[in-house]
């Protein structure tokens, strides 16, 4: 029988199963077509600028933050309970998250994005950006992709093992 804390904790690893679930979808589909497509089409990077002001809102960063926020507490509810079914596959899911998602992308891809809406389209530096954007941000983008998928995994297992 599951005490109270711990149907609290099944619910918020959940919940950040679908989280980090839906965050590895966003960035699977950048990486296998959207940047893809941007790098075909004359404009690309101007429609990049623009996809970089617009994934700014209250969806998306709800879900992204969100989910960094419930690793928090899942992951200081695994170090603090040890001894519960899943704590170490909870664990993983936190740190995968929080490390290959939240830290890549405030470490490279936030700065890529910066450095690319600074840059002007029409200028041969600016093409140059974007060029470097195109490879260097997808690489990271695939990282946070698996980290994101890795961790809805960790997630499944954690809350698997409670029953």
């Amino acid at each position: 029988m599951l005490t109270t804390l711990e149907k609290l904790i099944f619910v918020l690893t959940v919940l950040a199963t679908l989280g980090s679930g839906l965050i590895a979808g966003v960035f699977f589909i950048f990486s296998v077509a959207v940047m893809r497509a941007l790098e075909r089409v004359p404009g690309g990077m101007a429609a990049m600028q623009s996809i970089n002001l617009i994934i700014i809102n209250p969806m998306f960063l709800g879900v992204f933050l969100g989910t960094a926020l419930l690793c928090i507490v899942l992951g200081v509810a695994s170090v603090f309970h040890w001894e519960w079914a899943g704590s170490g596959w909870s664990l993983a899911g936190c740190l995968l998250y929080l490390g290959g998602c939240i830290g890549v992308t405030m470490v490279f891809n936030v700065p890529m994005n910066n450095a690319l809406a600074a840059a002007d389209p029409a200028r041969p530096q600016g093409q140059q950006v974007w060029a470097n954007y195109l490879r260097n941000w997808t690489f990271w983008n695939h990282i946070r992709t698996g980290a994101s998928l890795g961790a809805s995994a960790g997630f499944v297992w954690a809350a698997s093992a409670a029953f």
